[in-house]
């Protein structure tokens, strides 16, 4: 397809607007461009059809099976959508005195106690703008808690090779050094944990259910040791889809968690956002929380500053829409319908895997969660077909691959996660259609190397596209 600038024809416009009677404002010198806008020139049907057409090619759950693991991208129910819509929400501005958005704290405040239910925290912070920015905002917690009491020789933090690719960054952005220590049967080597403890420990950082979709049993043994050892523990939100309503981080030993509210909680995202990672935390880190936290009382709300706040992480009091969006979702549920859907989604994980284990090998061969990973070494081995090959044929069957080469202890890895909205007769297709891709592999002559052969665009260069990305248009 042309880019709308491509489709430019000058003279073109949409609507012409009346001039205004007030004095335009005039911008001082320096501010002003010294060019041209170089605005695209379309008509108003040539603009809807060139985007219509763009919607045509996107790809997302509404579409159809989307089991990108560990990313929860879950069918969005559109109550939450109208109730986000509604002009009370979209209306307001952040700069209203207080007094004027009532309602909006009340919404703000009635789903902080709601997470905090959930995680077994005792206050939640609703700003960070994703769950990598909530993984950067709990790790500045426990930076600001050793800092307070002087214990600044803590400078390690550990995590699982099993862990989230963010988790990592997320660590070596608040100067820890990152201390990586290895699983043993997909989950937490205990001795390896031992190990690596000492009083330089600031903390672990750790998801359980893990990105293999394993839940770590020995989580209370695990949280313990690190509290000994003078450390504190973050629980890496992501995967919370898979516990919502049965178990809680904080009855794991956590200290401090974030959440992705546009993943478990039911915001479309993907493409960039939008998103919100809500950090939630135990009572004696509450005093560092980011500003603004919402507080109540006799029925006031206001927007308050912990003692010790670390300050700002976002702009006014983060992604609002998500937090309706999520308020209404958990309403629409209610205690047992959390509970369920996480039922659903592990239910859902297990079927699968068993419809795909007589002729791709899953990684770790037992009860798994909300996700599970297969290894396609073998079939690489045999058949010169690779993880990749298959996930891209995927696509000419009009399903979203999965999660790809991650995680990287897996060789050849695919990471599947059907979520709970999907259906069993969908399950059903989607293991029919990877049991054809195995039998084209071992037993057909289609070379799966170039696939997917359906779609407008086969393998781009993604490596050149995020090495040396084309951010601007340039007229010729």
């Amino acid at each position: 397809m042309n880019l709308i600038y491509e489709e430019s024809h000058a003279g073109h416009r949409c609507t012409r607007f009346a001039k205004i009677a007030a004095p335009a404002y005039q911008l001082p010198e320096k501010f002003r461009r010294q060019s041209g806008t170089n605005l695209p020139e379309v008509s108003e049907v040539e603009l809807v059809r060139h985007y219509t057409e763009y919607s045509k090619q996107t790809f997302g759950v509404d579409s159809g099976f989307y089991p990108l693991g560990s990313c929860t991208m879950k069918y969005n129910p559109k109550v939450n959508e109208e109730t986000a819509a509604l002009e009370g929400f979209t209306d307001i501005h952040p700069l209203q005195p207080e007094s004027t958005v009532q309602g909006a704290l009340h919404v703000m405040h009635t789903l902080r106690t709601d997470l905090c239910e959930l995680t077994g925290m005792d206050e939640m912070g609703l700003t960070p703008a994703a769950g990598a920015h909530g993984e950067f905002t709990g790790l500045c917690l426990i930076k600001a808690y050793h800092e307070h009491r002087g214990d600044t020789r803590r400078k390690k933090i550990i995590i699982p090779d099993s862990a989230h690719g963010t988790n990592p960054a997320s660590a070596h952005m608040n100067g820890f050094e990152v201390v990586s220590i290895p699983s043993k049967d997909g989950v937490v080597d205990l001795d390896a944990l031992a190990a690596a403890l000492d009083d330089t420990t600031a903390g672990l950082m750790l998801t359980n259910p893990n990105t293999l979709g394993l839940y770590d049993s020995g989580i209370l043994e695990i949280t313990e040791k690190v509290h000994q050892a003078g450390g504190l523990c973050y629980y890496d939100g992501a995967n919370l889809n898979a516990i919502m309503g049965i178990s809680r981080p904080g009855d794991m030993g956590f200290d401090c968690v974030h959440l992705n509210l546009h993943k478990t909680f039911s915001t479309p995202h993907g493409g960039g956002g939008p998103g919100a990672g809500a950090i939630g935390c135990k009572a004696f880190l509450a005093q560092y929380l980011p500003e603004p936290v919402v507080a109540e009382k006799d029925g006031v709300y206001t927007l308050t500053r912990p003692e010790h706040s670390i300050g700002k992480v976002r702009g006014f009091w983060g992604s609002f829409n998500v937090m309706v969006r999520a308020l209404t979702y958990l309403s629409v549920l209610g205690a047992e319908g959390a509970k369920k859907t996480s039922e659903n989604a592990v239910l859902n994980a297990n079927y699968l895997m068993h419809l795909l284990k007589d002729v791709y090998q899953p990684a770790y061969d037992r009860t798994c969660m909300h996700e599970f990973v297969l290894s396609l070494e073998k079939l690489k081995e045999e058949s010169g077909v690779s993880a990749m090959d298959v996930a891209k044929r995927m696509i000419d069957y009009e399903m979203h691959p999965p999660t790809m080469y991650f995680p990287m202890i897996v060789h050849e890895a695919l990471m599947f996660e059907p979520t709970e909205t999907e259906s069993r007769a969908t399950l059903d297709h989607a293991g029919e259609v990877l049991h054809e891709i195995y039998d084209e592999a071992v037993n057909h002559d289609l070379d799966l190397s170039k696939a997917p052969y359906m779609s407008e665009y086969s393998r781009p260069d993604e490596v050149t596209a995020a090495r040396h990305p084309i951010l601007k248009y340039e007229h010729h």
